[in-house]
């Protein structure tokens, strides 16, 4: 395992409602800060998705192991064409059912989208969550976010921002708190680079659910 540098600074939590917290939120992105933010399923800890540094950050924060992919959240369904590249028809006839969701769609990504993100593969996973909060930081900020739970890897995902003071105080430079998130089953994973489509991940959205759009079929 290599080892993870420790980074000291000084975090505010703020709640969501506070005046000003998005623009904040987005000039720490920009510089390559971390912050911290409630989803629709737990709080998740993000960095602009086109910052390599940033990225590496998040890593050493959550003790993550490199080679696990970061999934990206995205502000709305045009994102995609700003990541992904032969987009085919399913995917948006998936995106228009079911984002914002419960579902990540892997997709083949652009040049743009650093091979941290993806652990050097040719593929990213992507999704539009639903939390109004975090689609509208995505657009703030014009760049999809490099997402995942705010938690120390392999420790219980948080839902307040409690539990992420517990695990980042003073290595975040921001948590935003929206309360206690609902928590829950994480997204369905739907691999659509391979045929037939492969589901990685079991979710909320089911296989039935998925085969009621057109041409969607599984082995």
């Amino acid at each position: 395992m290599p080892e993870y540098p420790m980074q000291t600074t000084r975090t505010s939590c703020l709640n969501v409602e506070v005046p000003g917290v998005i623009e904040r939120a987005v000039d720490l992105l920009h510089r390559g800060g971390l912050v911290c933010f409630p989803t629709d399923t737990v709080y998740g800890i993000g960095a602009h998705a086109f910052q390599p540094q940033a990225i590496e950050r998040l890593f050493a924060i959550k003790r993550r192991p490199v080679h696990l992919p970061i999934p990206l959240l995205l502000a709305d369904v045009a994102s995609l064409e700003v990541v992904c590249a032969d987009i085919p028809p399913i995917a948006w006839q998936l995106a228009a059912r079911f984002w914002p969701g419960g579902l990540s769609l892997v997709l083949r990504r652009l040049p743009q989208v650093p091979d941290l993100v993806t652990a050097g593969g040719a593929t990213v996973a992507v999704r539009v969550p639903d939390h109004a909060w975090v689609r509208q930081l995505c657009g703030r900020l014009g760049a999809p976010l490099a997402a995942t739970s705010a938690n120390l890897h392999g420790q219980p995902p948080p839902v307040t921002a409690g539990d992420v003071a517990d695990a980042f105080e003073g290595q975040v430079p921001l948590i935003v708190d929206g309360g206690v998130c609902r928590g829950g089953v994480a997204s369905t994973v739907l691999d659509l680079t391979v045929t037939p489509p492969a589901i990685l991940r079991p979710g909320p959205i089911g296989v039935q659910q998925l085969m009621e759009i057109g041409g969607l079929e599984f082995d």
